[in-house]
């Protein structure tokens, strides 16, 4: 396993849904520590800043350390766990998954189970099970039993998954994916520009709480004011059954994507031009993506002060927001090189020429 490889498994391998991002916060710290100087805002999005060769422009790299998660609301007197979302589930992926309850006293594994089939009407069998009508069971007879396990409401749980490497070697199937893929996009570019020049200040941002509303980026953008941001993201892949080329045309292997539309933000244009123009001069494919029932933390970034041209660079991934997603390592890699290209280039005068 490479540096690469290994920086995925580590980052997606860890825990932080969003509010209680402590054991991924300790990871990333970790990471970007060689690279800069290390601070952190108040809720606790962390901020490594690189120096190159000028003061200006600042330039913002974006991408979320919290994952979809759940957490503790009730517990029945039978000793069953009752949980509420952070972030947004698909109800069917849901039902027979493990998850880890994190507690005071250690993590607790249990399994997401609802009212058995057997046990349901004909036509209730053919409904969808929603959150509500599901619980997490850990194998207790009672409430006083889940107790003492150091369960308690508010506790975060997380699901249960590990990093694999698939069968073609390329593939990585994993949670958390959304958005660890775009921490390890800033480590690896910071890695790339250890040994090289940039005419600017960069600062890798890992955020928090992206996926309840952007709250991270909302904050960490007031202390780094940038003048230009680049996103760092997974994108959809629609290369599945039933998603029609006109719904998304994005192929996992098929090179990183830009995003040309999300329902908070449109790019800057010039900004969003420069990227795939750079592309084109490095010989890497990329795929123009739109995103009509989502946003990322762009949403925020954009808007802060006068605004920030921002523009969002991305990594197709199959399934996210579920207990296993995929990537592919040559879009991962081919995103790497683009944006260090990118970094390397982004001097005043450019970026003053995004608003113009």
């Amino acid at each position: 396993m490479d540096f690469t490889s290994q920086l995925l498994k580590e980052l997606t391998e860890a825990n932080g849904i969003p509010g209680y991002e402590g054991p991924i916060r300790e990871i990333v710290r970790k990471y970007l520590k060689p690279f800069g100087a290390l601070s952190q805002d108040k809720i606790g999005s962390v901020i490594c800043q690189k120096n190159g060769t000028a003061e200006a422009p600042r330039v913002m790299l974006a991408g979320h350390m919290d994952e979809i998660g759940f957490m503790v609301k009730h517990i029945t007197k039978e000793g069953f766990i009752k949980f509420l979302p952070l972030g947004g589930w698909f109800d069917q992926v849901l039902l027979g998954q493990r998850v880890l309850i994190q507690t005071r006293q250690g993590e607790v594994i249990g399994v997401i189970g609802a009212k058995p089939p057997h046990m349901l009407s004909a036509a209730d069998r053919s409904k969808v099970v929603e959150k509500n009508d599901m619980y997490i069971d850990i194998g207790a007879t009672s409430q006083e039993e889940v107790e003492a396990t150091g369960i308690r409401v508010g506790d975060p749980i997380v699901p249960r998954a590990d990093f694999t490497l698939l069968a073609n070697g390329k593939t990585y199937l994993s949670k958390a994916f959304d958005d660890r893929v775009g921490v390890a996009l800033i480590v690896s570019a910071l890695q790339e520009l250890q040994t090289r020049e940039h005419p600017n200040q960069i600062f890798g941002v890992a955020t928090v709480q992206e996926e309840i509303g952007v709250r991270g980026a909302t904050t960490s953008v007031h202390a780094v004011d940038p003048d230009v941001a680049i996103v760092l993201e997974v994108d959809i892949a629609g290369d599945v059954p039933g998603i029609k080329p006109e719904e998304s045309s994005v192929k996992l292997g098929g090179g990183p994507t830009v995003l040309v539309y999300d329902a908070r933000m449109v790019p800057n244009l010039a900004l969003r031009d420069y990227v795939v123009d750079t592309a084109a001069d490095l010989g890497i494919t990329v795929q123009l993506s739109y995103v009509t029932g989502g946003a990322t933390d762009g949403a925020a970034i954009h808007l802060h002060k006068t605004g920030v041209p921002t523009v969002v660079l991305g990594v197709p991934s199959r399934h996210i927001h579920s207990h296993s997603s995929m990537i592919h390592r040559d879009d991962y890699d081919q995103a790497v090189k683009l944006l260090v290209a990118l970094l390397t280039r982004l001097d005043l005068d450019i970026v003053a020429g995004f608003t113009e």
